[in-house]
C-alpha cells in the first residue's frame, strides 16, 4: 500500500530533524577536528600482553610472531590498543551497533542461505555500541597501513583511506532517505560490487570462495578411515587434537547449540553426529583463544564441518571503556554470554547471515567461569580478498566498497539520521578521517618497533607460524 501524503510529510520531517540534530553537533566536535589524533602515552606491549591472559599459553609465541610480520598483520591483531587510544577522543555523539574491528581483511565472501555469493562484513568478535566514528577510523587508517605495507606512494595511501570516509558518508546519506524497513534490506549488490566483479580484481577470490565447500574443507584437514568414518589429522601447531576427548559432554553442547538455530537449521544438523573435533589456530588476533573445528557425519556418510570459537568481551568494553546501554540485550547477555553477542550483532550487521549461526555456553570449562562460543559453518563459500596483490587502483576500489558496506551495517542503528546529518555534503570529514588515519598508521609502525623490540629483550615470547588460515 503506497504512503499517504500525510505520512510522507511526517517523514520527510522526522528526517529534517535529525538532519538537524545532526548538524548542530558540528559546533562541540567540528568535522575537521576527527583528523586530530593525539597519542596517549600508553604501552602498547603491556595492553597486548595483558590479552594473553587465559589463552592457551603455548599458541602466544604464535600471535607475537604473527603481529610482527608487517604494520598491518599488528594492526590486525591490535584492536585492543586502538580500542584505548580512541577511548579518550572526542566523538560526535551518535552511537551504532560497531563492528568493533571494521579494518580491511575483515570483509570477505561467503554464502547467502540461498547459496549466493555474497560480500560483507566477515568478524564480528569484538561487535558493540559505540560512536560510529570508531570502526570508520580503525577502518581508514587499515587502508594507509595496507597501502604502505603494499609500497604504495603516500598519496594513494590518502586516496584509499579518504575514498572509504567518502563512500561512507555518501551511503549514510543515502540510506538516511529510506525507511528503517528499507535500509533493513538493502544490500550493496550494485554499482561498486558489481564493478569490482566486472573489473577482475575480486574475480579470482570469489572463484577461489565459491569452490569451498565441507568435502573440499575435509580434503584438506580431514580423511576417511578404513571403516569409512570421518577423521581430522593433527597439523602441529595449526591443527591438534586436545589430550582427552570428551564426547558425551560434547553431545550435550552440540543439542545446546542445535537449540539457538532456526527449526530448519536445527531439524538438519539434527541428522548429523559428531565424528571428531580438535583445536585450530586462526586469524592474528584471535590466535590462542579456542577455536575449535567440528566435523559432522551425515546419515549418507556426507561430511559437515562447524567452527566453534571463544567468545570474550569486546574490547571496544574492556579497553574502550564502554558500558552495556539500556536496552542493548542486557538481560540476554548475562543469560547467554558472549557468543549470542556475537551472533546478535553479525545478524544485525550483515544483509544476510550465515544460517548454522549459534552459540553455547560451556560450563564445564577449566576455571570458574563459564567459556562462551559461537558456532558458524567453516569455510564453506567463504573467502577473502588477497590484499597484498592488490593494485593501488583496485585498493582504492576495495576500501570504497569496504566503506559502503560498514555505512550499510551503521544505518540499522537508530543514531544513523544524526550521522547523516553531522558529515553532510562537504568532503570536510573525509579530509578528516583520512589525516586521522596517517597518524595512526605512523602510531601503528611505532607500537610495531616496540614489539619487535619487546621480542629481542625476551620480555614476549615470539614464534614464526605456518599459514593458519582463518
Amino acid at each position: 500500500m503506497a504512503a499517504t501524503h500525510a505520512e510522507q510529510t511526517h517523514a520527510e520531517r522526522t528526517r529534517a530533524e535529525q538532519a538537524k540534530a545532526g548538524r548542530s553537533l558540528r559546533k562541540a566536535l567540528p568535522r575537521r577536528d576527527q583528523g586530530v589524533y593525539a597519542a596517549r602515552g600508553r604501552d602498547a606491549v603491556a595492553i597486548l600482553s595483558g590479552q594473553h591472559e587465559g589463552r592457551l599459553e603455548d599458541l602466544v609465541p604464535l600471535r607475537v610472531g604473527r603481529m610482527l610480520e608487517s604494520p598491518f598483520a599488528f594492526l590486525r591483531g591490535a584492536a585492543a590498543v586502538m580500542a584505548a587510544d580512541l577511548a579518550g577522543a572526542p566523538v560526535s555523539g551518535p552511537r551504532v551497533l560497531a563492528c568493533g574491528d571494521a579494518h580491511l581483511a575483515n570483509f570477505g565472501f561467503f554464502a547467502s542461505p540461498e547459496r549466493r555469493l555474497l560480500f560483507d562484513l566477515n568478524d564480528f568478535d569484538e561487535a558493540f555500541p559505540a560512536p560510529w566514528e570508531w570502526d570508520l577510523k580503525r577502518l581508514a587508517a587499515s587502508a594507509w597501513v595496507m597501502g604502505r605495507t603494499n609500497g604504495y606512494s603516500e598519496a594513494r595511501c590518502r586516496e584509499a583511506a579518504e575514498g572509504a570516509a567518502r563512500e561512507y558518508r555518501e551511503t549514510i546519506r543515502e540510506l538516511h532517505l529510506k525507511t528503517a524497513v528499507e535500509r533493513f534490506y538493502f544490500q550493496v549488490e550494485t554499482d561498486l560490487l558489481a564493478s569490482a566483479r566486472r573489473s577482475g580484481f575480486l574475480s579470482g577470490d570469489a572463484r577461489k570462495a565459491r569452490r569451498r565447500d565441507s568435502e573440499q574443507v575435509l580434503s584438506q584437514i580431514g580423511t576417511r578411515a578404513e571403516d569409512g568414518s570421518l577423521r581430522i589429522v593433527d597439523q602441529p601447531p595449526i591443527m591438534r587434537h586436545p589430550d582427552v576427548l570428551a564426547i558425551d559432554y560434547l553431545e550435550e553442547l552440540y543439542a545446546s547449540y542445535r537449540r539457538t538455530l532456526r527449526p530448519d537449521a536445527s531439524l538438519l544438523l539434527s541428522q548429523y553426529r559428531l565424528a571428531d573435533y580438535a583445536l585450530r589456530v586462526v586469524g592474528v588476533g584471535s590466535i590462542g583463544l579456542r577455536s575449535w573445528i567440528v566435523l559432522l557425519e551425515g546419515p549418507t556418510g556426507d561430511p559437515f564441518v562447524l567452527q566453534a570459537k571463544e567468545a570474550r568481551p569486546s574490547v571496544l568494553q574492556t579497553h574502550g571503556g564502554l558500558t552495556v546501554p539500556p536496552g542493548f540485550v542486557a538481560a540476554d547477555l548475562a543469560l547467554h554470554g558472549q557468543g549470542y553477542r556475537v551472533v546478535g550483532s553479525q545478524r544485525v550487521l550483515q544483509a544476510q547471515s550465515d544460517t548454522f549461526l549459534g552459540w553455547i555456553r560451556d560450563t564445564r570449562s577449566e576455571g570458574d567461569a563459564p567459556r562462551d562460543y559461537y558456532l558458524r559453518q567453516f569455510r564453506d563459500m567463504k573467502g577473502t580478498v588477497n590484499l597484498t596483490r592488490l593494485s593501488s587502483d583496485h585498493s582504492l576500489r576495495y576500501a570504497k566498497l569496504c566503506g559502503r558496506l560498514l555505512a550499510r551495517a551503521h544505518a540499522q542503528s537508530p543514531g544513523s539520521g544524526a550521522i547523516a546529518g553531522y558529515l553532510g555534503r562537504s568532503p570536510a570529514a573525509d579530509a578528516a578521517m583520512a589525516r586521522w588515519a596517517r597518524a595512526y598508521a605512523d602510531q601503528t609502525e611505532a607500537d610495531l618497533a616496540a614489539l619487535a623490540k619487546a621480542v629481542k629483550s625476551g620480555r614476549v615470547p615470539a614464534e614464526r607460524p605456518a599459514d593458519g588460515g582463518g
